[in-house]
């Protein structure tokens, strides 16, 4: 069973950056491919970044991409999801999950942390 919690959510301008977290509660480190999930108000969770069990592969949203970077540090099992130049419609509840294999869908990751809050104001 891995347990993960998110951090570094919070209240920003447009334009402006930050850097979630995703702590695991054990070694993570080349076991599962990591991934960033968020849900808007209303809407479904849906997919914003991924990484393979390597480090080696990265997959992004489009609505991302160029904004959005995700990576891990292993020694602290620990995932990033640095974003800048946020909008606002990057607002939402942000998830990390582990699973087997780096994929974009929901049902392809096993473990899930309770979600971090990120607002982007005008």
């Amino acid at each position: 069973q891995v347990q993960l919690e998110e951090s570094g959510g919070g209240l920003v301008q447009a334009g402006g950056s930050l850097r979630l977290s995703c702590a695991a509660s054990e070694r993570t480190r080349s076991s599962y491919a990591m991934g960033w999930f968020r849900r808007a108000p209303g809407k479904e969770r849906d997919f914003v970044a991924a990484l393979s069990r390597s480090g080696l592969t990265t997959i992004y949203a489009d609505s991302v991409k160029g904004r959005f970077t995700i990576s891990k540090d292993n020694a602290e099992n620990t995932m990033y999801l640095h974003m800048m130049n946020l909008k606002p419609e990057d607002t939402a509840v942000y998830y990390c999950a582990v699973g087997p294999v780096v994929s974009p869908r929901v049902n392809g990751y096993n473990y899930w942390g309770q979600g971090t809050q990120v607002t982007v104001s005008t």
